[in-house]
């Protein structure tokens, strides 16, 4: 978007189409466009993938479609990875292969905002939809550079909800954000989050944080903190990866629950301390009832407590029970 500093300025009678609806789906590929248009494609990547027509179209919705650009817009799928991922005959996050948003990762960091932090937030149009020169917070940027899109409005308040577009940029970016929380080469990483992953899909959480245990067994004593906090978003980037929803600081009627992940099959509501003990976090799971909150959630619940101990820089031991 032009600057215009001045009344005077030669570009004063541009006019901004940017969130006119007329032109929502104009920069991407939208949905009614693949269906009609690209049908034939899905079904020769389908059988690439050696999945239905409609499990290769749930892919492709969640890892690269979900943008909007207006208050009414059509879904829009990013154009380049989905092209890529016809032709390569793979779904895979293409676009952050292009490079790593470094400066994205400085401006988060010098603004103090956590990855928990990035996507749903609400605003005003002209607080994102403004001159990145001139802003005075994180939006503009992770608006205008896709990491951030619409995916709500309500006309009484004209406020916008804003929130991470799909699988392929949700991923993308805790990755890039993982080294700076914990500094370790990139393979090891993947290995643990794998590991967990396939512990979970199993719902054993207790063999996905030993997996965590190992892992942060051999990160370098410089690089922990000392802060519960940090902790706490270590374990909100290693389940994003995984495409597992979460979300941190659920407030309840008695508190707030420090991360709630639910797998397709669990819902865990887990409880962090630092030099305590897992029986203390789980104390505070059960005097402040924090599993009431989820009581119509319709999947089975389980309340885990972790103690990490800043003398061991590592989890020592953690608790599991299911709600009855």
């Amino acid at each position: 978007k032009f600057s215009q500093l001045s009344i005077f300025s030669a570009l004063n009678n541009i006019v901004n189409i940017s969130m006119d609806a007329e032109y929502a789906g104009i920069c991407g590929i939208t949905r009614e466009e693949l269906d009609s248009q690209m049908s034939e494609d899905i079904t020769v990547l389908a059988g690439k993938l050696e999945l239905s027509h409609e499990e290769t179209l749930a892919s492709l919705v969640e890892y690269y479609d979900g943008y909007h650009f207006a208050g009414k817009s059509p879904d829009v799928f990013n154009p380049f990875s989905l092209l890529c991922a016809f032709s390569k005959g793979e779904i895979k996050a293409y676009w952050f292969a292009t490079g790593t948003p470094t400066y994205l990762i400085e401006v988060l960091r010098k603004n103090n905002v956590p990855p928990s932090m990035i996507g749903r937030r609400e605003a005003f149009d002209e607080d994102f939809d403004a001159p990145t020169e001139s802003m005075l917070g994180t939006t503009p940027l992770l608006y205008q550079s896709g990491y951030l899109t619409i995916k709500g409005y309500d006309k009484y308040t004209q406020l916008y909800t804003l929130d991470i577009p799909n699988r392929e940029i949700r991923n993308g970016l805790m990755r890039s954000l993982l080294p700076y929380y914990v500094q370790l080469p990139p393979e090891i990483a993947s290995a643990t989050i794998a590991g967990m992953y396939l512990a979970l899909r199993r719902d054993d959480m207790d063999a996905a944080l030993k997996e965590l245990q190992r892992y942060l067994g051999g990160v370098p004593q410089t690089n922990h903190t000392k802060y519960e906090g940090h902790y706490q978003q270590v374990l909100y980037i290693i389940f994003s990866l995984m495409g597992i929803y979460c979300d941190v600081e659920v407030r309840t009627s008695k508190g707030r629950v420090d991360l709630v992940m639910r797998t397709l099959s669990t819902l865990y509501i887990i409880e962090i301390k630092m030099n305590r003990d897992a029986a203390t976090a789980m104390a505070q799971i059960n005097l402040k009832n924090y599993p009431a909150r989820f009581y119509n959630c319709g999947l089975p619940r389980v309340k885990v407590g972790i103690n990490f101990d800043l003398s061991a820089r590592n989890i020592t031991d953690w608790q599991i029970a299911s709600v009855e």
